[in-house]
């Protein structure tokens, strides 16, 4: 059995990734600012996103190549493979989150993306087959979702209109990573994991600046603490991928992805620390929001637990 099934390993290390993801909500805000990039300027903002998902598939393979002790480098088949993990992971999530995300409030947006948890065990169960849909999965989705939907409360409520343009794309940009995920998990059985995720970001950076610049997309200014904070976001796009890789090599789609839903959590904690914000939230309303999240993961695992012990036996 491998170390990456361990559940203390799994949680350890999904926790990292998420705290990686989470850290970028103010990252990037911070970036924008340093780069002098405008909220409403999406093509430039899809461009400094695929600059810094460029950079991070660069950071992957040269740790790939120096750990591996050879240069990693796809073959045939595994260029496609790439090019079809980077077409949803990083090129579809991503330019549907910028776009949507624009035309949405950041609140509405986070809840959204909450729901990829959902999409990932019911797009890993259906249409993948990856795994079993249970019971314990649902009523920890739901659990876990709470503790996103409390965290984004504030005093003024949520509204409930929408868009396509808005919340229809952020919705969708959920679908792809969704996608993405069970596709991983089929490529790893084959392909090197590293190289995989090296080259998947490599293409969808390329893919994004191309996007940016046709846009119209401009990168204002530029600066040595600006540069500092891109090569930041990329090695965290670059290290948390990377640690997700390897739990969905080694776990279900569902064991792993139910832990995303401590990534707004970790955004939010993080950008009222980082960017001095009022998110607008209590103490008591973080811990509960905590303590949902902690109870829908543990619930989800249950069912899994049982099995595990079953096997073993």
């Amino acid at each position: 059995m491998s170390k990456y099934t361990k559940p203390w390993v799994v949680c350890l290390l999904a926790s990292v990734s998420c705290f990686l993801w989470g850290s970028a909500f103010p990252g990037i805000k911070i970036g924008y600012e340093w780069f002098h990039i405008q909220s409403g300027d999406t093509a430039a903002q899809i461009l400094f996103g695929g600059c810094r998902f460029f950079l991070a598939g660069i950071l992957v393979i040269l740790y790939g190549s120096v750990t591996s002790g050879y240069f990693l480098k796809p073959s045939g088949k595994e260029w496609g493979h790439a090019f079809t993990v980077s077409m949803f992971q990083t090129i579809l999530q991503y330019v549907l989150f910028y776009i949507g995300l624009a035309h949405t409030p950041g609140t509405k947006a986070s809840i959204i993306v909450g729901s990829n948890v959902f999409i990932a065990i019911l797009t890993a169960s259906l249409i993948f087959h990856q795994e079993k849909m249970t019971r314990e999965k649902i009523i920890g989705c739901f659990v876990g979702f709470a503790g996103v939907v409390l965290i984004n409360l504030t005093p003024e409520g949520l509204s409930l209109s929408a868009s396509f343009k808005g919340e229809g794309l952020v919705l969708l940009s959920t679908v792809a990573y969704a996608v993405s995920s069970a596709i991983m998990k089929n490529y790893s059985k084959t392909d090197n994991t590293v190289m995989l995720s090296g080259y998947q970001f490599l293409i969808g950076g390329i893919a994004m600046i191309l996007v940016g610049l046709i846009m119209g997309g401009r990168i204002p200014a530029f600066s040595g603490k600006a540069l500092v904070m891109l090569f930041y976001l990329a090695f965290a796009s670059a290290m948390a991928y990377t640690i997700w890789s390897h739990l969905l090599k080694y776990n279900p789609v569902s064991r792993v992805a139910v832990f995303c839903f401590m990534t707004p959590v970790f955004g939010v904690i993080l950008s009222a620390v980082c960017l001095k914000e009022d998110a607008g939230i209590s103490v008591i309303q973080g811990i509960l929001a905590l303590v949902l999240i902690t109870a829908g993961i543990i619930i989800s695992h249950f069912e899994r637990k049982t099995v595990l012990t079953d096997s073993a036996i």
